[in-house]
Parts: C-alpha cells; sequence; structure tokens
C-alpha cells in the first residue's frame, strides 16, 4: 500500500473520531468537503467491497432480515398456488440428487409438489442422463398439470421456504428469484442479489439463469423453444416476445454452485441465438460476457453536440480525438460556442468552423447546459443526436459504431459509454437512482480492468440513466420529450431527468460497456463549491426527488438489498435496512 493511501487511512480514521457535531458542521463548508472528497478519491481506497470478512457479515444481517420478511409474507398472504410443479435441468445425475434431496425439506405449506424431471431421459443400462428440448417438457408437465412450473438447474438446493413462498405469489408472468452459494460449512455467501428485469443483461451476461417460475399458460405465449438451458430459454423467450412481461421476487431462495464452464455453454447458446437476428454477437470467454454489435443500416449521420466556453486545449484534444480515432464516420460535430472570450479559443473555433464535419454555433446567452443542448439539437442534421462534455477523449475507436447500433433500436432509448477519469478509474458506467438520496454512477472509481459486480461493468446492460457527457438518442426521441429541461435543470441533473423522460415513451435506456472514453471531468467549469452553485445544486436535487421520487424509491436496475450509501454494490448495512424501513412506514 503506498504512503498516499495509508495517510488517507490515518485522516479517514482520525476524522471518525472527531465528534459528530463537528464533523456536521464541517460538511456545511464547501471547499473542505470538496477537498476531503477528492483526496478520498485519489487515494484509490474507496473504489471496491469491503474485505470479504466484511461483506459475509453484511449478508448475515442481509439475510436475518430476509428471514423476518419470509415469517412476515407467510403469515401474511394466503396460498394462491395450491400446487407447483419442478423441473431439474443438467447432465449431472450427483447434482440432481442434491436437488432432489432439498425438495424433501420444504415447508408443508401447499398442497403437493409434482417433481419432475423429463428433461432428463434414463439411457438403458446406465446412470447418465441426457437433456432434452424444453418443448418436450411442456408437453409432459404444463399441459398436463396446469400449475406454475418452477425451473431449477441441478446441483441447485432450495431454501426451507421457497415453494411455500412461491405459492403465494402471482404467478401470470414469467418470475425469478435472487440467488447466493453455499460452501462446505453451509454457510451462504456470494450473494447473486439481481436487477428487475433486464433484457439486454440477460443477452450478454445471462444473468438469470435458475430459480424461475414459468406460469401455467406459458405455452400460449411462446410454442417452440430450442433453447437447453434456462439463460438460454428467457433469451429465446425475449427475442420472439419482447413484449413478456417478467417479475422480480428479491429473495436467495436457491443456493447454487459456481461453474464458469456452465456460464461459458450458456453464454455460447445466447450467442446463437442473438446471431439469428442479423445482430453480431461472440463471447468473451476469459471475461464470461457476451458482446453484440447491434445492426447499423444505411449508416445515418450522427451529430455531435460539444457545448464549450473557451478551453481551447481540452476541445482540441476532444474533437481531434473524435476526428482521427472514430472508425464511424458519418458524422457532424456542433461545436456550440458559449460567450468564449479568449483571443486563442476564438481563432481555433473560426478555424474548425472551415472543417467539413464542424459547424461552430454561437449561444451568446448565460450558462444553462440544457438550454445550450437544446439550441444545438434544433440545427442538428442527423438522424441520431450524441451529447458529448467538451472533456472528452476517444480511446476505442469504434466506440461510435456500438453507440450508434444501440440508439438506431427501436426499444432503446438514450445510450451511455463507459467513462474514466484520466488515471484510468470509471468515471460512469451507468447511472443508479437513489444513491445519496438522487442519484449516482455505478461503480465510479472502480479501477478500468475491474469486472464490477456480477460483470456489470464488462456487460452491456439497461440502466434507468445515463450521463449526457456522452450520451447518444434518435432525434425523434429528443424531440418527442422536448429535449433537455432548461428551467428547472440548468445545470444538474438534467440527463438523468431526460432519460427518465424518455424511458417513459416505452423505450430502454442502455449503458455501452464496449464504448471506452475518458471524461476529464469539469475541467473547464470548475468545482460547485461557492454557496450560490451549491444552493443551485440543491435546488435542482430537490426538483428530482419531487419529480422522480418513485424509481429513487426503487430503480428496477439495482437490487433492494444492496447500498445506496456508496457506489459500489455492496450489500445494505443493518442501519440503512432499519433506515429503509422505518421510511416505508412513514
Amino acid at each position: 500500500m503506498s504512503l498516499k493511501k495509508y495517510s488517507m487511512l490515518a485522516i479517514k480514521a482520525g476524522v471518525g473520531l472527531v465528534p459528530k457535531p463537528v464533523r456536521n458542521f464541517a460538511k456545511k463548508n464547501p471547499a473542505l468537503t470538496s477537498l476531503y472528497s477528492r483526496s478520498l478519491q485519489k487515494s484509490g481506497l474507496f473504489y471496491g467491497f469491503p474485505s470479504k470478512k466484511k461483506l459475509q457479515a453484511l449478508y448475515n444481517q442481509s439475510l436475518a432480515k430476509q428471514a423476518s420478511d419470509m415469517n412476515q409474507i407467510l403469515a401474511d398472504l394466503p396460498v394462491l398456488h395450491a400446487k407447483i410443479s419442478v423441473a431439474i435441468i443438467g447432465n449431472d445425475a450427483l447434482g440432481v440428487s442434491k436437488t432432489l434431496a432439498s425438495l424433501v425439506h420444504q415447508s408443508a405449506h401447499i398442497e403437493s409438489v409434482l417433481v419432475q424431471c423429463t428433461l432428463f431421459k434414463q439411457q438403458t443400462n446406465t446412470k447418465t442422463l441426457n437433456i432434452t428440448a424444453f418443448n418436450h417438457l411442456t408437453d409432459d408437465v404444463v399441459t398436463s398439470e396446469n400449475v406454475p412450473l418452477l425451473l431449477l438447474e441441478c446441483g441447485d438446493e432450495l431454501h426451507p421456504s421457497t415453494l411455500a413462498l412461491l405459492a403465494r405469489q402471482h404467478i401470470t408472468a414469467l418470475l425469478y428469484v435472487d440467488t447466493d452459494e453455499k460452501n462446505a460449512g453451509n454457510t451462504f455467501e456470494n450473494a447473486r442479489m439481481l436487477p428487475d428485469w433486464n433484457p439486454d443483461y440477460q443477452l450478454t451476461y445471462g444473468y438469470i439463469e435458475t430459480g424461475v417460475v414459468l406460469p401455467a399458460d406459458w405455452r400460449k405465449t411462446i410454442s417452440t423453444i430450442t433453447a437447453k438451458s434456462i439463460a438460454g430459454l428467457i433469451g429465446e423467450w425475449w427475442l420472439k416476445s419482447p413484449g413478456m412481461v417478467v417479475e422480480h421476487f428479491p429473495y436467495a431462495l436457491i443456493h447454487r454452485p459456481d461453474s464458469n464452464a456452465k456460464k461459458r455453454a450458456q453464454l455460447k447458446e445466447i450467442t446463437q441465438l442473438v446471431n439469428t437476428i442479423d445482430a453480431r454477437s461472440r463471447v468473451v470467454s476469459d471475461k464470461l460476457v457476451n458482446v453484440i454489435q447491434w445492426p447499423i443500416f444505411n449508416t445515418p449521420l450522427v451529430s455531435l453536440i460539444i457545448p464549450t466556453k473557451n478551453a481551447k486545449e481540452l476541445v482540441k484534444e476532444c474533437i481531434e480525438s473524435i476526428l482521427t480515432k472514430s472508425t464511424y464516420q458519418n458524422f457532424e460535430i456542433l461545436l456550440v460556442d458559449n460567450n468564449s472570450d479568449e483571443p486563442e479559443s476564438l481563432a481555433y473555433f473560426e478555424e474548425l468552423n472551415q472543417h467539413e464535419k464542424i459547424r461552430v454555433l454561437k449561444y451568446p446567452h448565460p450558462f444553462n447546459y440544457s438550454a445550450i443542448n437544446n439550441f444545438a439539437a434544433q440545427q442538428a442534421k442527423g438522424e441520431v443526436i450524441g451529447l458529448i462534455n467538451n472533456d472528452i477523449e476517444v480511446i476505442t475507436p469504434d466506440w461510435l459504431e456500438y453507440m450508434v447500433g444501440h440508439a438506431l433500436r427501436e426499444d432503446i432509448g438514450c445510450v451511455g459509454a463507459k467513462l474514466m477519469y484520466g488515471d484510468d478509474r470509471i468515471q460512469h458506467a451507468g447511472v443508479v437512482l437513489g444513491y445519496g438520496g438522487g442519484a449516482g454512477h455505478a461503480h465510479k472509481y472502480f479501477p478500468r480492468y475491474h469486472p464490477g459486480y456480477m460483470n456489470r461493468l464488462i456487460a452491456s446492460h439497461n440502466y434507468s440513466a445515463v450521463t449526457a457527457a456522452c450520451l447518444l438518442v434518435k432525434k425523434s426521441l429528443f424531440d418527442a420529450v422536448g429535449g433537455l429541461n432548461e428551467t428547472d435543470l440548468t445545470v444538474a441533473f438534467n440527463d438523468v431527468d431526460f432519460c427518465l423522460r424518455v424511458r417513459a415513451q416505452g423505450v430502454r435506456n442502455l449503458y455501452c460497456a464496449e464504448a471506452e472514453l475518458y471524461h476529464h471531468e469539469s475541467v473547464s467549469r470548475g468545482l460547485d463549491v461557492s454557496k450560490e452553485k451549491m444552493a443551485r445544486f440543491n435546488a435542482e436535487l430537490d426538483y428530482l426527488k419531487s419529480n422522480w421520487a418513485e424509481v429513487i424509491a426503487h430503480d428496477p436496475a439495482y437490487n433492494p438489498n444492496l447500498t445506496l450509501r456508496r457506489e459500489n454494490f455492496s450489500i445494505k448495512e443493518k442501519s440503512e435496512q432499519e433506515s429503509s424501513i422505518q421510511s416505508s412506514r412513514a
């Protein structure tokens, strides 16, 4: 550990000893708060997960709360499904036996459990079990019994109350649960706290892979399934029926073995499915992720809007990186000059205005980020609009191919990129609502090489919002929602509000992990440390809270058991769980 890190550990420990009233008073000092925050960030200490020991303690607390919640559900809700069928999937006889054994210990809260292993065909004179297709399963189980069907991977073990809890859910759509692992000492660990239905995450990571309940009439929705894994089934179902409804029950009801080999097989199956719809998908085996290039038809013009005031060197680095590194070349750059007064910047902007791909627009009004972008969007000629900060620098040459491919999809709204600080720490990889009571950046300060929680840094998938520091969206959608809110959100949270309004159009927003760029954040504008700027920030935060309270209370791209105090996907501490309960009761 570096001397800087040791120093920051000592400072952090010392701050903890300061009386709370003094600490609260110090937090009101903008300059002091900013200095302390920046020092912590630069130390590199606090980007990631707690220690394994601390994380296990947090999960044990979470399991205790889960047990309390489950007991309440069992006491309060009536049984809705007297019968539930169970199908075990895999080719390991020992794993099947392990799963069957866990079914014996299910609490007796439902009339009966019909266990079907119809995905297994016993071979003559052997103990080998061979997998068959899902449509065989529906013929043998769903049609005959007309009850919900729980799909498990062989080797999975059920929580003792799994079937009892599922019997009390309104299973009218596909439903899935969270999972964890059970180690040799019968301790539960490595919690997989899943987001709500996230179609693109299913295609790039297959995050739902067991503990799935199908409604009794699911065969009416889709008649033919070729997939042979649960992850593949869900991916195939969604590709064939994009309007499918999926519910999430955020409790760890399945304890499962970890298997990279099984995950690779699932991803390969999903890749084969994606490749049937004109997209190009490939498995990155060592990272356990699917990389998908969605088709780009007719290479549409992209209008990249870059607001600036002076900042010649930043603008030069930004524009030259776009011009020289980008392999997708059908774009125009709209550089919006907001009251620049430095002679060298003005001369450079005039030079840029002669470039065939660049137009310099004058915006001679007070700084208003929303209004500046709206002004430029009205003059954009492209089918796709890109909002780009003047402190962005391209890293991956094919960044625009990946982002444009997503932006052109009918069911996708805003597309954001993976942004790094200059020292290769994550600045943005999707926005989570609820962080700090408002919104924050997922995995902020993680190192660039890190896969993130459940591969969420390296897998392109859906978030409720993304940052406008590098954001692509169809111009038709931009116009449909009236652009950015230039009345109430002049500087902060306008991108979050914009993304949520776009999402309300019935599309999904997406974080594109393959598009990597540097973001030298707010270098040109400085830090918001004055009283006036803090007052404006707080007013805009209040606007966000009052207008998007429902999403802040429960962001579907997150999990209610994960912390909102830090941006590292750690598990909630007991005090945070208790405050959440009190807030829900208020």
